[in-house]
């Protein structure tokens, strides 16, 4: 076994590699940007290396400053993790050759799958399935356009380098085939460096299955069993399980012999996974990632095992700790990715710092994988992971209801999640039933993400008390520094000289004002709410939490401050407010007009309009491109554009004005 090990990554894959190290007794290096100089996977390192600003390609992409850090620390090997270098097929053969030892497939493994072209072919010679499609070296548009016609629309571009949904794009009909190709390659090359696609027939109804594979340097390869990954958005998986629903031992050893047939079609050693699309009673190969898997915790719940340590073991030159016939499923596990991003703006990426974070860690057959603690930010630079939360149970649904129990118990506050959405995805009947497949979110958007229901007046009673009680907090510290802390100018129970004694608040939610007047009274406040008035009084145990009488009615919720801004997590759910400044100062959120905002900080790669130019409804106008997505900014009506505030390479902040625009009169 490895004395010291090189983790060519970051967040909670790096920790989770970490994990396994520190059991077995392996000293880990960690390697960061400069904007990871305080994040958990330096902090939980023997050992950590500054490798550049924060920019992937600047950090944690560079491979020479990555191999130099290694030799530097006298570490042996390197774990690449999952993303940035874990399929570079160049990056694994520079480890070679400086000396150290890479932990993963062999070169020459990645190469073979990392062109999903020449992947295809190989797997068409092993005699595995494939998705009718056009996987070759040709890239010409107007042949690509021939080639989607023959396959018959729907189709699916794929970038042929990547995978993780970047550089995919559907097209529903032959028009949209030339734009849809201009974004699914420009994707591809900012993602993986390499624009080249494929084409395939895009399947209506198909459940997405893959297959976890070890293979040994002994020549050994066994099945892992499967997962079922068929819950996805923007084509990126959301839910995990294991084993998949419906599954027979018939259709599971097929799928697993296929796997390993592709595996050894290529030699493969390490941890990888056969990725198959079905449909019916039918699979195709779809692609093999040469790495351990975001998933991968769903697979080491139902077998029992380390894959970390089984990587850790192979890399070694150990065989495989079981053979097929020793592996066994247990239980079902069930996995969720909890994101910073917001389903009700297409699950677009979300950033912000994390005042408040609590996560179901510590409970019997649940597993919380995670890269961040509260106070950590989420930046524009890295994937929005915020943790990934995985249940166990004997049977399925006991595992759904589990997980769905403990995301509706945990809490993010500072940026926008996917956790309600998540926890409402859980429940629904029909995927607790079994029905899945691809389009499962889409058919079922409207339940899944229903429309933000105002605060009510339950939530702007807690918001008002919260506040109440921070400024009757912040009167106290300041009579205390103050040479007379008796003065009645201190006072904080309302008391103003010749002034009635209440206060005025109000709360903005979007365009919404819901004002909130407080009167002071005798040890309570008399609130008058936009539903009727109460009687109310709380206490603030600590700067997060709130206990409360409300009429009749007592609670606890927390309530966290950051300026003006406020999240109220009660009854409610979790609510975002804004303390609207008695000032007169502009909301944060004040409404756009004729101005065309960035829905999300990121970086300008097209501007397709001038200053001037007359536009119609749904022309595009812009491209943003933030955490490896792409997002276009279009026209939202006729008319014409007055300013172009920023050039392609600019970066902008959220919320930054890109465009002026005049809506033509009457459209």
């Amino acid at each position: 076994m490895f004395r010291k090990i090189l983790i060519a990554n970051r967040g909670e894959i790096a920790c989770r590699v970490m994990r396994t190290a520190r059991r077995l007794g392996v000293r880990t290096v960690a390697v960061h940007s400069e904007a990871d100089a305080g994040a958990q996977h330096v902090l939980q390192a023997d050992e950590a290396v500054l490798i550049g600003p924060p920019p992937p390609r600047e950090s944690y992409l560079k491979g020479d400053a990555i191999i130099a850090a290694a030799l530097a620390s006298g570490a042996e090997a390197i774990h690449p993790g999952y993303g940035f270098l874990s399929e570079n097929a160049a990056f694994a053969e520079a480890v070679a050759e400086a000396g150290l030892i890479f932990i993963g497939p062999p070169a020459a493994a990645i190469r073979a799958m990392g062109s999903k072209s020449e992947a295809k072919a190989l797997m068409e010679k092993a005699g595995v399935p494939l998705v009718p499609g056009y996987h070759g070296a040709a890239q010409d548009e107007a042949l690509l356009a021939r080639e989607a016609a023959r396959i018959g629309y729907p189709v699916l571009i794929k970038a042929s380098a990547g995978g993780g949904g970047k550089g995919m794009r559907v097209v529903e009909t032959a028009a949209d085939f030339g734009a849809q190709l201009a974004g699914a390659r420009r994707e591809a090359k900012g993602a993986f460096g390499d624009d080249r696609v494929l084409v395939e027939k895009y399947l209506t109804r198909p459940r997405h299955i893959e297959v976890q594979v070890f293979g040994d340097g002994q020549g050994d390869c066994v099945y892992l069993f499967e997962r079922d990954c068929s819950l996805q958005r923007r084509h990126q998986k959301v839910i995990e399980e294991a084993p998949a629903p419906g599954m027979t031992a018939e259709r599971r050893r097929a799928m697993g012999e296929a796997a390993v047939a592709a595996a050894k079609a290529i030699g493969y050693q390490g941890a990888g996974t056969v990725e198959f699309i079905a449909e019916g009673e039918d699979f195709y190969f779809m692609e093999m990632n040469t790495r351990l898997q975001v998933e991968h915790p769903v697979t080491e719940l139902i077998t029992g095992q380390d894959l970390v340590e089984w990587q850790l073991l192979v890399a070694s030159g150990r065989p495989l700790p079981l053979k097929q016939e020793q592996l066994r499923i247990h239980g079902h596990a069930v996995e969720a990715r909890l994101y910073a991003e917001d389903p009700r703006k297409d699950f677009l990426p979300a950033t912000g710092r994390l005042l408040h974070l609590s996560l179901p860690e510590g409970l019997p057959d649940l597993r919380v994988d995670s890269g961040v603690v509260e106070g950590d930010e989420i930046s524009v630079h890295y994937d929005p992971m915020i943790a990934k939360v995985i249940a166990w149970d004997e049977e399925r649904r006991g595992a759904l209801a589990r997980l769905a129990a403990a995301l509706e118990g945990s809490a993010v506050v500072g940026s926008t999640t996917n956790l309600e959405f998540l926890a409402r995805l859980l429940r629904h009947p029909d995927f607790v039933a079994g029905a899945v497949d691809t389009g499962f979110i889409g058919r079922h958007r409207a339940a899944l993400v229903p429309p933000a229901a105002p605060a009510d007046d339950t939530t702007l009673a807690l918001a008002a008390l919260a506040v109440l009680g921070d400024r009757a907090a912040e009167a106290r510290a300041a009579a205390a520094r103050s040479g007379d802390p008796y003065s009645p100018w201190h006072s904080t129970d309302g008391w103003r000289l010749n002034l009635d004694t209440r206060v005025e608040l109000v709360f903005l939610e979007g365009e919404r004002r819901a004002p909130v007047t407080v009167r002071y009274g005798a040890g309570h406040y008399r609130l008058a709410l936009p539903g009727g008035s109460l009687t109310a009084s709380a206490v603030r145990p600590d700067a997060a939490r709130i206990e409360a009488t409300l009429g009749e009615r007592r609670l606890k919720a927390r309530v966290v401050r950051d300026g003006r801004l406020l999240w109220v997590l009660g009854p409610q759910g979790l609510v975002r407010l804004e303390l609207e400044d008695p000032h007169g100062g502009e909301a944060l959120d004040a409404g756009a007009g004729g101005r065309l905002v960035a829905p999300m900080p990121g970086k300008v790669i097209a501007v397709s309009v001038a200053e001037g130019q007359d536009v119609a409804k749904g022309a595009l106008l812009m491209i943003l491109e933030a955490m490896k997505m792409e997002h276009s900014i279009v026209a939202p009506a006729e008319g014409r554009v007055t300013a172009v505030r920023y050039a392609p390479g600019d970066l902008v902040k959220e919320g930054a004005e890109l465009i002026s625009f005049e809506a033509k009169e009457g459209k």
